[in-house]
């Protein structure tokens, strides 16, 4: 692994409130131990462009988004986690890239939406299987998001679940801090139309993110960057009058090149948005949805699951059609 200076570093400084920070609970910055960040070789979007070469959309899908570095989902189809984990950043490692993983396996996952239902089969299960995920990962340089949608998730939930998943989140928060010393974790912060800034403050801080390095917005969302990142700011301001600290945020950047029409589950007319890189009102704009990949059985994805890549959509998103 080598370490090198960012050019960046003169970004960051220059970023608000988003980044007026109480420290990490982790010193290193993985962003300076790596030259760039780790574009997923087998990607769902690069699987389907490398077998279907002769179609007319490979192309277009190729270059503009299987080539850009996008996060890795982990969940029940990863296998033994810690060595699946263990794999893709030590990949990363050998290349001196920087990896984007997604922590998608918490107990009762998708409970009030349900496209996206499963996960570990109790909380003592995901205690364990967040502990290898952290472990397979060790000392190498990445980013973690940690669950997607769980902190927005309450809808129908009792406050013993509520609780059950807080305790579950902040146990994960620390198996990272105890074993992967050069990951930054962002615990997912939803977006903004989803909770009230107040709201997910109060939420974020009950699950741990005090121990956490920041927070994330709009994963798997369409909604537009200035929206997100004043969110972002708003859920900082009530961080710190309420607790005395705020936290970097990043912001899922790969489908909201169009913004929201107000719908969430593969709406139409959507498009890509800015490529993965340091800074953009955030402390990093990422591609944290694969573009293509299906959101559930709903809109333009009807009649497919989660996670299935359509390459029509892809293809689509790339023109903002």
């Amino acid at each position: 692994m080598r370490r090198r200076l960012r050019a960046f570093a003169a970004t960051l400084l220059a970023l608000p409130l988003a980044l007026a920070a109480a420290p990490s609970a982790h010193a290193a910055d993985p962003t300076t131990m790596t030259s760039g960040f780790y574009a997923d070789p087998d990607s769902s979007a690069k699987r389907w462009a490398a077998a279907h070469p002769g179609d007319g959309r490979a192309a277009a899908i190729n270059a503009s988004i299987a080539n850009t570095p996008t996060a890795r989902w982990f969940g029940s189809w990863s296998g033994a986690i810690g060595t699946a984990t263990g794999a893709y950043t030590g990949a990363a490692d050998r290349v001196d890239k920087l990896p984007l993983l997604v922590a998608y396996n918490i107990y009762n996952r998708d409970y009030c939406g349900g496209h996206s239902a499963g996960g570990a089969a109790s909380p003592s299960a995901y205690s364990g299987w967040i502990a290898q995920f952290a472990g397979g990962i060790a000392n190498r340089p990445a980013i973690v998001i940690l669950e997607p949608d769980s902190l927005g998730d309450y809808g129908c939930m009792t406050q013993a679940q509520i609780d059950e998943r807080e305790n579950m989140l902040t146990g994960a928060v620390a198996q990272f801090s105890r074993q992967a010393p050069n990951t930054w974790v962002y615990m997912d912060a939803g977006n903004p139309r989803w909770a009230d800034a107040a709201t997910m403050a109060r939420r974020l801080h009950e699950a741990g993110l005090r121990q956490a390095h920041g927070f994330s917005l709009n994963v798997s969302n369409y909604i537009g960057t200035a929206e997100n990142t004043a969110y972002g700011n708003a859920v900082n301001r009530e961080l710190s009058s309420r607790y005395g600290y705020t936290k970097p945020f990043v912001v899922d950047t790969s489908r909201n090149g169009n913004g929201s029409n107000g719908q969430w589950c593969n709406p139409a007319g959507r498009r890509i948005g800015t490529a993965t890189q340091l800074g953009g009102g955030a402390e990093m704009l990422l591609w944290i949805k694969v573009p293509g990949e299906s959101d559930g059985n709903c809109g333009v994805g009807s009649g497919t699951s989660a996670g299935q890549f359509l390459p029509e959509v892809a293809y689509k998103m790339i023109y903002g059609y």
